[in-house]
């Protein structure tokens, strides 16, 4: 009995809940961080259950104690910009009278960036990467990288670090997010804080809670067969066959070596595909709901290449605009989003073709925008190399309508409408002013069809802000389609040189 009764003392001396807790803000707000300016600020963290903590910053003081688990939160008022570095310090008012200081703060624009591998594709791999490297030191542009990982239950923290942009670190930053936020700073003249949390390989579904995709009739199928697919997954069996097309690989290897060819692509590991993007809603979990509720300007999302799969493209109409309102409502406030249209690759079946289609219906949702990349893509690799252009491109759309700036165009041409007129049909388009252009010497990629949906190729004309469209093997047009395949080429454009988006008048299957 009294050994039972010394053990039970040790685990009660043991126990985390009776330890003290280190006072301490959420990771996200760590040295070099970039606080959004204009808007109220939370800060938050942990400490002991009812301690009173105190946040001191550019003249502002802000108390709350804490909650019976630890956790407070303080709002900042709206700050002014600033390049100058300060010091947010945090203080318990308990005896302990423990203190955190926050160094090298500066105020300004965040952006949260998000997606599978484009998104995370770093500077180091994008185009002219010497002259970009030579040209970084950019002390202003500050990018946090969020390192959790896929979890199936709320993750509580963040992992990560801010890095201050330099020759020596911006090899590390997400390529589009660093040419996106380079804009930004150049414009506006102000600090930027680029957010990075996205994972190579990704498709939406991870993104997005698994009891919001549930509540949408028309994913309730996706859902369940998710979850039958988990299920049956055998690990043990996954590891032998990976083991067994490892060592094929490797012989592979060994032939096309003595035969002088390139090598063979190396098999995935089922198992470390399946651990990195996790089951449904676990990337939400483990890399968006710690950021929240982060003072923000906006969103940026470059994803959908895991989602063009036969039998998976149908559904990103519904995903994406999903995941953009709910992750607005959990931030409490309508953000501006936008996103980046997959751009031309070669690809088998019309799901590339369905997630592009996607992405420009999502466009209905109000303060949406969307880079068109029809013309920067590589048909052979999925990871185009253009991500200064990419980055420009969103931030075309960020300037002239987050920020009001005067831009020569926020998007490519987007279609308005069609208007029937006997055998031909008249084009309008939005986002052409100043005129709709032809990249080449004649419009190519329109066909048109009749009520028979057959689609015959059309002769395209451009007048003004539209586009006439006809054939003489149409008499009787009903619907038009541009551009509808996986590697078309770009030929419209408007006349500050962005493409128009892909798109058909008639969703015929």
């Amino acid at each position: 009995m009294r050994i039972l009764v010394s053990c039970c003392v040790v685990l009660l001396w043991m126990s985390p809940a009776l330890e003290a807790r280190e006072l301490k803000p959420a990771t996200v707000f760590s040295d070099h961080m970039v606080l959004q300016r204009e808007k109220p600020v939370p800060i938050w963290g942990r400490g002991d259950p009812g301690e009173v903590v105190t946040v001191h910053f550019a003249g502002q003081t802000k108390t709350a104690t804490t909650t019976p688990d630890g956790k407070w939160q303080v709002h900042l008022d709206p700050l002014m910009a600033s390049a100058a570095p300060q010091t947010l310090t945090i203080q318990s008012n308990s005896q302990s009278g423990r203190r955190r200081e926050v160094t090298d703060v500066l105020v300004g624009e965040v952006w949260l960036g998000s997606g599978q591998s484009n998104m995370a594709m770093a500077v180091n791999r994008a185009q002219n990467f010497d002259t970009e490297q030579a040209a970084a030191n950019l002390p202003l542009i500050r990018m946090f990288r969020e390192e959790s990982g896929a979890t199936p239950t709320l993750n509580p923290d963040a992992a990560g670090k801010w890095t201050v942009c330099s020759p020596d670190t911006v090899g590390t930053f997400s390529a589009t997010l660093f040419f996106f936020g380079r804009e930004v700073n150049r414009e506006l003249g102000v600090p930027v804080g680029l957010i990075n949390s996205s994972v190579g390989g990704t498709p939406i579904e991870s993104w997005i809670a698994e009891d919001v995709q549930a509540s949408v009739p028309e994913l309730q199928a996706a859902v369940a067969a998710a979850h039958k697919g988990d299920a049956e997954f055998d690990e043990a069996r996954a590891k032998a066959d990976y083991a067994k097309a490892l060592d094929r690989w490797q012989q592979q290897v060994a032939r096309a070596k003595a035969a002088g060819g390139p090598p063979p692509r190396r098999p995935r590991d089922p198992v470390e595909q399946r651990a990195r993007r996790g089951g449904l809603g676990d990337l939400f979990n483990g890399k968006i709901h710690p950021l929240i509720p982060f003072a923000l300007r906006g969103l940026l999302w470059y994803q959908g290449e895991a989602n063009a799969q036969p039998g998976k493209g149908e559904l990103y109409q519904h995903q994406l605009p999903l995941l953009v309102q709910d992750w607005r409502a959990r931030w409490g406030e309508e953000l501006p989003f936008a996103w980046v249209q997959l751009p031309n690759f070669e690809r088998t079946g019309d799901g590339w073709m369905l997630v592009r289609e996607a992405m420009l219906k999502s466009l209905q949702l109000p303060q949406t925008g969307m880079a068109i990349t029809l013309d920067i893509g590589e048909p052979r690799d999925i990871h185009p190399r253009n991500k200064q252009e990419v980055g420009r491109r969103l931030a075309l759309w960020a300037l002239g309508t987050v920020y009001r700036r005067d831009v020569r165009a926020t998007s490519g041409p987007l279609l308005a409408n069609q208007r029937v007129q006997g055998s031909e049909v008249v084009l309008t388009f939005d986002h052409a002013t100043g005129g709709l252009k032809a990249s080449t010497d004649f419009l190519r990629g329109f066909e048109i069809a009749s009520e028979d949906r057959q689609w015959k190729p059309a002769s395209a004309r451009i007048q003004g802000n539209t586009v006439i469209v006809t054939t003489p093997d149409v008499t009787r047009p009903v619907a038009v389609r541009y551009a509808w395949a996986a590697n078309p080429e770009a030929s419209l454009f408007n006349a500050a040189g962005l493409p128009a988006s892909p798109f058909r008048t008639a969703e015929w299957p």
